[in-house]
Protein backbone atom coordinates (compact mmCIF):
# COMPACT_ATOMS: atom_id res chain seq x y z
CA UNK A 1 0.00 0.00 0.00
CA UNK A 2 1.25 3.60 -0.74
CA UNK A 3 1.40 6.18 2.15
CA UNK A 4 -1.19 8.34 0.34
CA UNK A 5 -3.55 5.07 0.77
CA UNK A 6 -3.43 5.28 4.74
CA UNK A 7 -6.19 6.75 6.93
CA UNK A 8 -5.69 8.76 9.83
CA UNK A 9 -4.34 7.10 12.95
CA UNK A 10 -3.25 4.47 11.12
CA UNK A 11 -0.17 2.80 12.13
CA UNK A 12 2.44 1.26 9.75
CA UNK A 13 6.27 0.72 9.23
CA UNK A 14 7.77 1.57 5.60
CA UNK A 15 8.49 -0.69 3.36
CA UNK A 16 10.32 1.20 0.53
CA UNK A 17 10.74 4.90 -0.86
CA UNK A 18 11.17 5.09 -4.63
CA UNK A 19 12.59 7.64 -6.91
CA UNK A 20 15.53 9.53 -7.97
CA UNK A 21 18.20 10.51 -6.15
CA UNK A 22 17.43 14.12 -5.37
CA UNK A 23 14.09 12.81 -4.24
CA UNK A 24 15.67 9.90 -2.04
CA UNK A 25 18.50 12.82 -0.72
CA UNK A 26 15.90 14.66 0.75
CA UNK A 27 13.17 12.43 1.67
CA UNK A 28 15.93 10.17 3.79
CA UNK A 29 17.33 13.57 5.39
CA UNK A 30 14.17 14.03 7.03
CA UNK A 31 14.44 10.24 8.74
CA UNK A 32 11.87 8.80 6.22
CA UNK A 33 13.98 5.02 5.96
CA UNK A 34 12.78 2.14 5.20
CA UNK A 35 12.06 0.10 8.26
CA UNK A 36 10.60 3.26 10.09
CA UNK A 37 7.74 2.94 12.08
CA UNK A 38 4.83 6.24 11.80
CA UNK A 39 1.40 7.05 12.56
CA UNK A 40 -0.66 9.15 9.89
CA UNK A 41 -2.07 11.84 11.50
CA UNK A 42 -4.24 13.34 8.69
CA UNK A 43 -4.82 12.43 4.99
CA UNK A 44 -7.54 14.78 3.49
CA UNK A 45 -7.94 14.68 -0.20
CA UNK A 46 -6.30 17.61 -2.00
CA UNK A 47 -3.98 18.47 1.37
CA UNK A 48 -0.94 17.32 2.37
CA UNK A 49 -0.26 13.77 4.30
CA UNK A 50 0.58 14.42 7.37
CA UNK A 51 2.53 11.50 9.40
CA UNK A 52 4.13 11.09 12.84
CA UNK A 53 7.29 9.29 13.40
CA UNK A 54 10.69 9.48 15.25
CA UNK A 55 8.88 12.15 17.68
CA UNK A 56 8.63 14.61 14.45
CA UNK A 57 5.51 15.58 12.83
CA UNK A 58 5.90 15.86 9.23
CA UNK A 59 4.07 16.91 6.08
CA UNK A 60 4.53 15.53 2.63
CA UNK A 61 3.09 16.66 -0.32
CA UNK A 62 0.51 14.01 -2.33
CA UNK A 63 3.20 13.13 -4.70
CA UNK A 64 5.88 12.42 -2.41
CA UNK A 65 3.59 10.20 -0.77
CA UNK A 66 2.52 8.30 -3.23
CA UNK A 67 5.93 7.20 -3.98
CA UNK A 68 6.32 5.71 -0.50
CA UNK A 69 5.07 1.73 -0.08
CA UNK A 70 4.45 1.47 3.53
CA UNK A 71 2.48 -1.93 5.49
CA UNK A 72 -0.20 -1.40 8.05
CA UNK A 73 0.55 -3.13 11.71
Amino acid sequence: MKLIETKSDMRGSITAVNGDDHFMNRITSIGITEGTTFQTVRNDKKMPVLIYLRETLISLNRADAERIEVTSK
